[in-house]
């Protein structure tokens, strides 16, 4: 079935706003606390009971205590929200920054798990697994020819660390069966893409959640930039949905002086929480761009309000989600959670930036879609700003409440109004996929190859443009691609690179004519 191009953009941005949600979900560790007891509660467990134990029909309890409390916060904000166990272990592995297995990325081709890349200096790597091999066995699990969903495979390649697990393995380059034993070992799952130079003195961090091991990361981002040179520092925060408060407060703390106000936050009870930069920052002076588009949410929007209401850097791109709600999570004893809106944040000038969810969570859903809708996209005017929630920075500068962070400099998609669903198309899965089964059918062609070979090699010709437009024929995508020609190899090339070196060689080709980008280097 092919999908209609015209309601792609819509389809996408809608999946993008939900990611979103999720990465908003998470801004506190968990802390438990129980529930005032009240006539409603016990009404409420007796109902449960009765239904329990005296209902003539077999029924799944589970089930029915899910849909009450999905009932129940559903009456409250978008971002209170229940968790069942087997999404509450993979989000908390996901925030933790680590996990313990092989460390390859992976996925289904065709019937059988195909290795895109080991993770480098992993377990897998130093066993000898190698890009484009096929693994048939784990153990005695057989793992082709069968539809085995994504997370029961993880679950068979993960385990205890320091215990082993045989492979067996299928390598296609060299047409023979292998069994290699790896030892499960810690695998860090990075939350900073790239921190990379883009010019001599124009550092660069991209920053994709804010994790437990966040700050870290990019504190150790930002040590190497600065000693390759740099004097200023760009942060992308472009499609990050959240995290933890905590992390973007630290990375706040190390560009911000001593006693200013980085974020406060108020409860039910009016009880107002300030949190304020510290002597230990390491780069008070030097200049700070904050890149941020429309999913840049919740912990983004911390860190970039921080950097605007000081006057301490520039905001570059397009108004973000407009997240400013503060969750605390609940555990049961089944693994579940409910995260559940228990304050307000503010930023330092005392702007709510969150925008508003009066109307149901069913419209406030569709305001990404609404976006797309009413050019806000492309068009700076066309942002709808609250002007009785105007607020001035230390220097005199109007910033606005109300619904996100408005940047200090307009940026629009690259693209044509019309043409949104190629750029997020490029950024999908589709071009990984497509380019490892390049690869596949001939990796032995890009054998040898320098950085800048292997670049030349995939834009010399319209070749590998030409099978890509082809494969989303082929999958069911009816979409056109000769309007973005240029920006579709310039994707192509990049993960190339990806995949056969690194994320830096893949954000350097992405980077280089990112509309953003070249605005940051021209007000150098």
């Amino acid at each position: 079935m092919k999908i209609n191009s015209n309601y792609l953009p819509i389809l996408i941005f809608a999946a993008i706003a939900f990611g979103v949600l999720l990465g908003g979900w998470i801004n506190f560790p968990s802390q438990n606390h129980f529930l005032v007891k009240n006539i409603s509660k016990n009404k409420l467990n007796k109902l449960l009971d009765f239904i329990d134990n005296e209902y003539v029909d077999s029924v799944n309890s589970d089930s029915i205590m899910s849909k009450t409390i999905n009932t129940i916060l559903g009456q409250l904000d978008p971002h209170s929200i229940y968790i069942p166990p087997s999404e509450q272990e993979q989000v908390a592995e996901s925030m933790k920054g680590d996990f313990v297995g092989i460390g390859v990325n992976f996925y289904m081709y065709n019937d059988s798990v195909a290795i895109i890349k080991p993770i480098e200096n992993s377990p897998s790597e130093k066993a000898g697994i190698k890009a484009g091999d096929r693994i048939l066995y784990a153990d005695k699990t057989r793992m082709f020819g069968r539809k085995l969903p994504n997370d029961s495979l993880f679950a068979k390649l993960k385990g205890k660390e320091g215990s082993v697990i045989v492979l067996t393995i299928y390598r296609k380059s060299e047409n023979r069966k292998l069994k290699i034993k790896v030892k499960r070992g810690v695998i860090p799952i990075k939350s900073v893409d790239a921190a990379l130079l883009l010019d001599a003195t124009t550092g660069y961090i991209k920053i994709n959640r804010f994790a437990e091991t966040t700050y870290d990361e990019f504190k150790t981002g930002l040590d190497d930039l600065r000693k390759q040179g740099a004097k200023s520092l760009a942060i992308d925060l472009r499609d990050n949905g959240g995290g933890y408060m905590e992390e973007a407060i630290s990375i706040a703390d190390e560009l911000l002086k001593d006693k200013q106000l980085i974020v406060f936050t108020k409860n039910k009870k009016g009880t107002i929480d300030k949190t304020f930069a510290t002597k230990k920052g390491s780069f008070e002076t030097g200049k700070v761009v904050v890149l941020i588009n429309e999913n840049s949410a919740s912990a983004s929007e911390i860190l970039a309000g921080a950097i605007q209401d000081n006057d301490r850097g520039t905001v570059v791109g397009r108004r973000s989600f407009g997240k400013g709600l503060v969750q605390r999570e609940m555990d049961f004893s089944d693994g579940s959670a409910v995260r559940l809106t228990v304050a307000r944040y503010y930023t330092p000038t005392g702007r709510s930036i969150q925008k508003p969810y009066s109307n149901g969570k069913e419209d406030y859903s569709k305001d990404s879609e609404s976006r797309f809708k009413n050019g806000e996209l492309y068009y700076k005017d066309s942002i709808k700003i609250t002007k009785n929630l105007k607020y001035k920075t230390p220097k005199g500068r109007i910033v606005y409440g109300g619904g996100g962070i408005v940047p200090d400099i307009f940026v629009p998609m690259e693209l044509d109004k019309g043409n949104e669903h190629t750029a997020y198309l490029l950024q999908s899965g589709f071009m990984g996929h497509f380019v490892f089964e390049q690869l596949d059918r001939n990796r032995n062609a890009f054998k040898g190859l320098s950085f800048g070979q292997c670049v030349a090699k995939v834009n010399a010709t319209d070749l590998y443009y030409n099978a890509f437009q082809k494969y989303l024929f082929t999958n069911g995508l009816d979409l056109k691609l000769d309007k973005n020609k240029a920006l579709v190899k310039r994707y192509l090339s990049a993960e190339f690179a990806r995949q056969l070196f690194n994320e830096d060689k893949y954000y350097e080709i992405v980077l280089k004519d990112d509309a953003m980008i070249k605005r940051v280097l021209s007000s150098q």
